[in-house]
């Protein structure tokens, strides 16, 4: 790390010295006075900025809340004891799945602690809003509770922002809107049938913008959308604008509710889900074991509370842990498949623990995207060994969505929650289902088959994310030790 430093300040020290040239070259006779002027001035201003930078170090951030909205539990605590328990979320969904090849998903219920959207936003303005936009403000809100945050006593409200994404936006609102379009036979009567609410609604930055307005937020504020890495991009992005002094906090996750019959419908067309377990739903998730057979949709997310050390010291804030490093890569290979040696997830995990100044040995937790099918199992056990090394094999890890399901963009939140939990209590929740860990097909680490695991403390752990488009994303968090 001191040899990157090194670097980094003879590259700056460059730079300084090639604007310090240019402003004697602005000395120029051949240039009229006030362009020399402005010139030099600029010049010096850019100097003394980079010059100000490299002496600035980067600020510590920490998470002091989480809240989360899934099949298995909603709120701080819930989900996680659920997880933990290996108590599963996916069951049959309604008729209108029953002739579709897979006809189960991880779904948002009452029997899942969801009081309703009028729990969290006024009932008109629930009505007005797609289903996770309102798991947004949900998760958002319970975030900020978890926290012990009054949002109300931020004065500085432009260095407080939302960074909350979503991959589909409200499909549910989109399916509905085509429907009365197409049966009110188009033209004008169909025009009369379409809400004013259908592009704030289809966009997936609203969710971010709806709770900006709520909290009076009006910092770095907008939604991320990278599929299925939506919610790391969204927390990466987080860490960027807390360590470089630019906010002092940030409510950052993704969130989505896609089990819809045409989002659902295309899913299936893809072949992607699970189809050999819709008489036993519990069955249906079982990342790298050797009966996987595809992914279970889910709906949820969660939304991580962000802060620089600073700010949550200076209040009292209880901290979760650090949130020390972010990677992101692009396979550029194929626009679903991962790439087949995981060299793209490889480089977003190795750059994450440079970034955070984590060692591959001191990782103890991975919770791993493991989504169930046989392509990204395979190819991300590849990524971990690239990037971990030896280390691959002595650390423990795990895949939530063999109980939550793949919550697509909401994804990268619940399991970055997982993560600040897990280094909080010490306890690995398990890969459910795992009865014969794929060896042959390379599935070979410890992937906590079934049952949970306590450790008498966890130092850093991995969350990774994949999506389509080849995008991949990593983030490190490591226990905090107050300065």
């Amino acid at each position: 790390r001191e040899r990157d430093r090194e670097r980094q300040r003879m590259i700056r020290t460059v730079l300084v010295l090639a604007l310090a040239a240019s402003c004697s070259a602005f000395q120029a006779p051949s240039l009229p006075p006030h362009v020399r002027g402005r010139a030099r001035a600029t010049a010096r201003h850019t100097a003394v900025r980079m010059a100000a930078e490299e002496t600035q170090p980067k600020k510590k951030v920490v998470v002091t809340g989480v809240g989360a909205v899934s099949a298995v539990g909603c709120g701080s605590d819930t989900f996680f004891q659920n997880a933990v328990a290996g108590k599963s979320g996916i069951a049959r969904l309604p008729k209108w799945a029953d002739e579709y090849p897979c006809n189960i998903a991880a779904l948002v219920s009452e029997d899942t602690g969801w009081k309703g959207p009028e729990e969290y936003m006024d009932a008109k303005d629930a009505k007005r809003q797609g289903r996770y936009t309102q798991f947004a403000m949900a998760a958002a809100k319970m975030a900020v509770e978890d926290a012990s945050l009054d949002v109300t006593k931020i004065k500085e409200k432009d260095r407080f922002g939302v960074l909350i994404g979503s991959g589909t936006g409200a499909a549910e609102f989109l399916e509905e809107n085509c429907n009365k379009f197409f049966a009110s036979g188009e033209g004008k009567e169909g025009l009369d049938a379409v809400s004013p609410l259908l592009i704030p609604n289809l966009v997936s930055n609203t969710g971010a913008g709806l709770v900006a307005l709520e909290m009076g937020a009006k910092g770095p504020t907008y939604g991320c959308v990278s599929a299925c890495a939506t919610g790391t991009h969204s927390i990466g992005d987080a860490l960027h604008f807390l360590q470089t002094g630019q906010a002092d906090v940030i409510l950052a996750g993704g969130t989505e509710s896609a089990v819809t019959p045409l989002a659902f419908a295309g899913f299936a067309a893809m072949r992607a889900m699970a189809t050999d377990f819709n008489d036993d739903p519990l069955k249906a998730s079982r990342p790298f074991d050797k009966d996987r057979a595809g992914f279970v949709m889910g709906e949820g997310g969660a939304v991580l509370c962000l802060e620089t050390e600073e700010h949550a010291l200076a209040r009292g804030a209880e901290i979760y842990c650090e949130l020390a490093g972010f990677g992101a890569s692009c396979d550029a290979h194929h626009i679903t498949a991962p790439h087949p040696e995981g060299r793209g997830l490889a480089a977003a995990i190795s750059q994450a623990l440079k970034t955070g100044g984590v060692s591959p040995d001191e990782i103890d937790y991975v919770n791993a995207h493991g989504t169930s099918t046989p392509y990204n199992d395979r190819f991300e056990t590849m990524a971990l060994k690239k990037a971990l090394g030896d280390a691959a094999y002595d650390c423990k890890i795990s895949s939530t969505k063999s109980v939550m399901g793949h919550t697509l963009a909401g994804a990268g939140g619940l399991e970055a929650a997982v993560c600040a939990k897990v280094i909080k209590t010490g306890v690995i929740p398990p890969t459910v289902n795992l009865d014969n860990p794929d060896i042959e097909d390379g599935c070979d680490l410890d992937y906590t088959p079934r049952e949970s695991v306590t450790m008498d403390r966890v130092r850093a752990a991995i969350s990774d994310n994949l999506g389509f488009g080849g995008h991949n994303a990593a983030l490190v968090f490591r226990e905090h030790v107050k300065p």
